[in-house]
């Protein structure tokens, strides 16, 4: 069995937080090998980005960083707080740990952010949300990271993807990396999700 954190902060996205939720609770029920996701948050009521709470099964001090596989980031919005935490030291410092460690680390849009600030991606092929005066990818590009303007791109252990529309792919991602591809492309057949083109995954955000 492979365990996956997924480290949320206040003002996270509902459907990044989903894709992760729902991809990998099929892959534990009809996958060649369970893959438990445990959600992780700072505090014991998070308000997501549009207004819907949640409480995490566990806080950070309650879990044990050694036993996971993975960790995954699902991104939020600046108005909804989600930099507050996502850029806070001990939100930092998970990155850290798990980078340190070599295992994957799938963030999902502005997640990247985080990752980068903690100096995860120095050297590192990277994306993120490229709004429109390129704010976000200014902050990759500061912490070392290799921007690319695609809607997924890998570099090693690291995940990364440009909007809540890529969700559900970097989950998949995450699944192939932890288990194989057939397992990741029988679920994404089971599952009714469609296989991009090959022109979406090589379409700029930005002219």
């Amino acid at each position: 069995m492979k365990q996956v954190m997924m480290l949320l902060a206040n003002g996270v996205e509902p459907l990044e937080m989903a894709a992760f939720t729902d991809v990998l609770g099929w892959a534990s029920l009809i996958g060649t090998e369970e893959i438990q996701l445990i959600d992780v948050g700072l505090r014991p009521l998070i308000e997501t980005t549009f207004g819907l709470k949640i409480t995490p099964n566990y806080l950070l001090n309650e879990v044990n960083l050694n036993s996971f596989d993975a960790l995954a980031i699902p991104g939020g919005f600046e108005p909804g707080g989600f930099y507050n935490e996502a850029l806070s030291p001990e939100f930092l410092a998970v990155i850290q740990h798990f980078s340190a460690a070599n295992k994957i680390i799938a963030s999902v849009c502005v997640a990247s952010i985080p990752v980068a600030e903690a100096g995860a991606l120095r050297g590192k092929k990277a994306t993120t949300y490229h709004q429109i005066g390129g704010k976000r990818k200014r902050q990759l590009i500061a912490n070392g990271a290799i921007f690319v303007d695609e809607p997924i791109v890998e570099d090693g252990s690291f995940i990364s993807s440009t909007g809540p529309g890529t969700a559900i792919e970097v989950a998949l991602t995450l699944v192939e990396k932890l288990t194989d591809k057939n397992n990741a492309t029988d679920l994404r057949t089971r599952m009714r999700i469609p296989t991009p083109s090959q022109q979406w995954y090589q379409t700029p955000q930005v002219e």
